[in-house]
């Protein structure tokens, strides 16, 4: 675990040792090592009140749960009614508890009418290429199917050439490896492979 700045400068209860760790019960104070809190056990327990009543707590030194941190990439944008697509930085919310293998989730409901936003993974690109890092398209459902503007950005990067105009906004994340484990940045060489799909799309 890497303790924030503020939690290590917490110092021990028994010898004032800078420390990241706390009390598993009370969550209240804090000892560099397990035999500072036993040593400080028949002090301690006349204070030590169980922060979680519900929970069975074993008595030990322990650095507080981490929060996970909330992860930025930068993402293609495709505004309606800008002409152009843009780079944007999308956050991604860490699962609670880290599983390995479980990617991020992109925050993005506020880019899209009403919250609503539906998803697409690209893992083909010009000619049926497979991509090495798939491409993760966000869209708006309610905008395809309500008769919506033209997305002037994406008309532009196909010529207008497209089967099948898109309506709405677009949101594009790129992965950071075949797995889908996590994402990296999107960029401009990333607009061929989006191009050929919004072209072959019906």
């Amino acid at each position: 675990m890497n303790p924030s700045v503020s939690l290590i400068n917490h110092p021990c209860t028994l010898c004032c040792k800078a420390t990241s760790m706390w009390c598993s019960r009370c969550q209240n104070a804090w000892y560099c090592s397990p035999e500072h809190l036993n040593n400080d056990w028949p002090r301690h327990r006349r204070e030590c009140t169980p922060a979680n009543p519900a929970q069975q707590y074993n008595m030990i030194a322990t650095p507080p749960p981490a929060k996970p941190q909330i992860i930025t990439v930068s993402a293609i944008f495709f505004a309606p009614e800008e002409d152009r697509p843009r780079i944007i930085t999308v956050n991604c919310q860490p699962p609670q508890t880290p599983p390995q293998g479980i990617c991020p989730a992109p925050i993005v409901q506020d880019y899209f009418p009403g919250g609503q936003a539906n998803s697409v993974v690209l893992t083909q690109g010009l000619n049926g290429e497979p991509l090495r890092f798939p491409l993760h398209l966000w869209y708006s459902p309610i905008s395809l199917s309500s008769g919506s503007p033209i997305n002037r950005a994406i008309f532009r990067i196909t010529s207008g050439a497209a089967a099948k105009p898109w309506c709405g906004p677009v949101i594009v994340l790129k992965f950071n490896g075949s797995r889908r484990q996590g994402y990296s940045d999107a960029g401009s060489n990333d607009l061929p492979a989006l191009s050929a799909y919004f072209l072959a799309y019906k």
